[in-house]
């Protein structure tokens, strides 16, 4: 029986990631972990629009800026995520 809930995290990678409101933020690059419990805690932004450029979001040490994965409320053919729990 296949279970629909489970998808596979490179079924993520390069996913275009848009808020409810539909804005455009970029696209899923990289996953990041929690190395003891394997836990999703943020995603990787490739590509980052203009419109994202002006929110203060947490960034890597290279600069790469990070989507928390606890924003996110859908994954489909876009990863939808919620504007107001990532500022």
């Amino acid at each position: 029986m296949e279970d629909k809930e489970k998808s596979y995290s490179k079924e993520l990678l390069g996913k275009t990631i848009v808020s409810k409101a539909g804005k455009k933020f970029g696209e899923v690059g990289d996953l990041i972990f929690e190395v003891g419990s394997g836990e999703l805690i943020h995603l990787q932004l490739r590509n980052p629009t203009s419109y994202i450029d002006r929110m203060e979001l947490e960034k890597t040490k290279e600069g790469s800026i990070l989507i928390p994965f606890s924003a996110v409320i859908a994954s489909g053919d876009f990863i939808v995520v919620a504007e107001e729990d990532i500022l």
